[in-house]
């Protein structure tokens, strides 16, 4: 069965709030700093699995890494106020406005 994006945010926060990493005295403070370095980090350890080849080698570890990517995309909205589903149909209008892959006529 398929969760929405508010559905896994509402995990996401349980999970922190059962960690305790929304306390003032947490070693991981959720600031918006810190999970924005974090989800850096994630996307780099996607890279990894790419390090040197060019076809995926291993299909777990990669989805791991992007599930680490998504988790931590979702904490960022929440803890910014941010409505990510809308943001990403708001981005897709501004898409399909655009003008792709066109030289530029002179």
């Amino acid at each position: 069965m398929g969760r929405d994006l508010k559905e896994l945010s509402s995990l996401m926060d349980q999970f922190v709030s059962e960690k305790g990493w929304y306390s003032d005295k947490s070693q991981r403070p959720q600031t918006a700093k810190n999970i924005a370095i974090s989800l850096v980090l994630e996307a780099n350890e996607v890279l990894e699995q790419f390090q040197w080849k060019e076809e995926i080698k291993d299909q777990d570890a990669l989805a791991l890494e992007l599930a680490d990517v998504a988790l931590y995309l979702l904490q960022l909205a929440r803890i910014s106020k941010v409505d990510l589903e809308q943001a990403i149909l708001d981005k897709l209008s501004i898409n399909h406005q655009r003008r792709w892959d066109q030289s530029t006529v002179k």
